[in-house]
């Protein structure tokens, strides 16, 4: 879900894709068509499949706005769709990644997501409360400290954004036993966290060696209406911004994929096939160039959207389609093959 701060790319993190994309030995001057599957046996595509365990604003109806202010108060449909989602993919031989908000662990009941860790399922930190680590106004923190401003008087955004990742690992162990398996933004920015050393620095200083924060620019269309050709063309495009790559700092970001079921169904409201359509060309280009793929989608949008989940289905019949040229992998593994 893009950030409202977004600014434009950085030339060294261009250029940290595009030694990423030359060590998997594709070049940008020859891309093979969409759909030449296995033309390319030079690296291996690595596709992640992540769901950010979130309420989402205007589901299951259009009018909720609500879940603003209660980001880990999970219903049960949410809970539920991930758990089923997390056999059905365990069951052909793959993985999901999770990224949880602490608050959901305040929930009497994590027996599902216990279910999740014991089936092998990594879980990442995601923030106590969905917090905006970009903001500089303690105001545009998260939703829930304008309605209780009490719970962050005196707190500078530094300290309100360091202690709520912090209580999200906290509650992770002391509720699931598990540590945090990386860090994902709560919504993202095409700027990554490039020109945020101080962000970097904070997330190193916690224990984590990879962050996923980048969400790469691209076209949406007009709401409700078929994407034209310019917007999938667009998208696809945008997969050489959305590859893995290491900071100075040597913090790795492993950016989100476009495009997102935030903007494909909440944005653009897209019908299921336009979505299904574009995730298929985004796999097709990772495979044809040895890249990588890290799929972004809440499944409090998912069991509304695509309760009979056509998607991860889809997504684990081309991988295995793909034989050995690609691999669905978590993205504690594609940080581990970062240059």
């Amino acid at each position: 879900m893009p950030s409202g701060n977004a600014c434009p790319v950085t030339d060294s993190a261009e250029s940290n894709r595009r030694a990423f994309l030359a060590s998997a030995g594709a070049s940008l001057a020859v891309i093979p068509a969409l759909g030449s599957v296995r033309q390319n046996p030079r690296k291996k595509a690595r596709i992640a499949i992540t769901f950010d365990l979130e309420m989402s604003r205007q589901y299951p109806t259009r009018e909720n706005m609500e879940w603003d202010f209660q980001k880990g108060n999970l219903n049960e449909q949410t809970k539920q769709y991930s758990l089923d989602a997390a056999k059905r993919v365990h069951d052909r031989s793959g993985l999901i990644h999770f990224f949880c908000v602490g608050r959901v662990l305040e929930q009497q009941d994590v027996s599902w997501l216990r279910q999740i860790v014991e089936m092998g399922h990594p879980v990442g930190n995601h923030t106590y409360d969905h917090v905006n680590i970009w903001t500089k106004d303690v105001r545009k923190v998260q939703f829930r400290f304008q309605r209780s401003p009490w719970l962050v008087a005196g707190k500078s955004v530094e300290d309100i954004i360091q202690e709520n990742i912090r209580l999200a690992s906290a509650a992770m162990q002391q509720r699931l036993g598990i540590t945090a398996d990386g860090f994902r933004s709560p919504g993202g920015s095409h700027a990554a966290l490039n020109g945020r050393e101080d962000l970097q620095q904070l997330l190193l200083s916690q224990g984590f060696e990879w962050v996923s924060s980048g969400y790469p620019a691209h076209k949406y269309g007009a709401p409700q209406q078929p994407p034209g050709k310019d917007v999938y063309g667009s998208i696809v495009d945008a997969m050489e911004s959305a590859q893995p790559y290491r900071y100075p700092t040597g913090l790795v970001e492993i950016p989100m994929s476009p495009i997102s079921d935030v903007g494909a169904f909440r944005t653009s409201r897209w019908k299921r096939e336009y979505f299904l359509k574009s995730i298929e060309q985004c796999i097709n280009w990772a495979i044809d160039n040895g890249g990588v793929f890290d799929f972004l989608c809440h499944p409090s949008i998912m069991y509304v959207e695509d309760p009979g989940f056509e998607v991860v289905d889809h997504i684990c019949n081309l991988v295995e389609g793909a034989a050995d040229a690609a691999e669905l992998v978590s993205l504690g593994t594609i940080a581990s093959h970062v240059p």
